[in-house]
């Protein structure tokens, strides 16, 4: 069962109106932001299947000790949550409002026991200029203070590195250049969030306008419920050859 989605422009439009609330009056707090009403009543986990959309490349990235990791490591074995994020974005629809939604996400998964150590997000900065390795270490301390939670905070060597990995997801940016046309910096990210399954592959990607905790919740429990059958059939399959 596929969800109907709504035109990217619902998202665009969202973010213009706030810009243009910024410009109007600089002085006002717009406070935090919601996530959108829900206009249905999420189907039951497990109830619909979710499609698969791609395969993800990999690439080479920095955690917070500035290790070298392969992003093949942290999209395969668990289900994965990936979102792109600046360290300093202040926008109320944008990175802080992200990291919260993801942050409450985090508790409910958690108190899933059929969840335990199942699932995984992974957070990638868009400036590695800024958000070096000791720089996404600080801004990550307040997302990790679940020791039992796989959390990853990631940052790239160079823009010039990441761009692929951007490319690759289809994340949308604008690229700032130097005078010799080499790429220094992305700028005015689209927030996205990509459901990766177990096998490293992407089942959902999550725009604005539908990033609903619970129907992202059951979405997670549909792919753990997926993988368990696939589990069980490949069991069964190896019994009969090997009776």
């Amino acid at each position: 069962m596929r969800r109907v989605r709504a035109a990217a422009a619902t998202a665009l439009r969202l973010l213009f109106l706030t810009a243009m609330a910024h410009a109007a009056n600089a002085a006002d707090d717009p406070g935090k932001a919601i996530a959108p009403r829900m206009e249905f009543v999420p189907p039951p986990p497990g109830s619909y299947a979710l499609q698969k959309i791609q395969q993800v490349s990999d690439a080479a990235l920095l955690d917070g000790a500035g290790r070298l990791l392969r992003l093949s490591s942290l999209t395969q074995g668990k289900i994965t949550l990936l979102t792109f994020f600046y360290t300093y974005c202040v926008d109320p629809l944008g990175c802080p409002f992200a990291h919260t939604t993801l942050a409450a996400l985090r508790d409910r998964v958690s108190a899933d026991r059929g969840l335990a150590g199942r699932v995984r997000f992974v957070s990638v900065s868009l400036d590695p200029t800024h958000d070096t390795p000791a720089t996404i270490a600080r801004y990550g301390r307040e997302f990790t203070i679940d020791p039992n939670f796989e959390w990853r905070f990631l940052t790239a060597r160079s823009v010039p590195e990441l761009l692929p990995v951007l490319d690759d997801f289809g994340q949308d940016v604008s690229v700032e250049t130097d005078e010799t046309g080499r790429a220094t910096r992305t700028m005015h990210h689209m927030l996205k969030m990509f459901l990766i399954d177990p096998h490293g592959e992407v089942r959902e990607i999550y725009t604005l306008s539908f990033i609903q905790p619970p129907m992202m919740f059951n979405d997670i429990k549909t792919l753990a419920l997926e993988s368990q059958t696939r589990a069980i059939n490949e069991t069964q399959t190896t019994a009969r050859r090997n009776p």
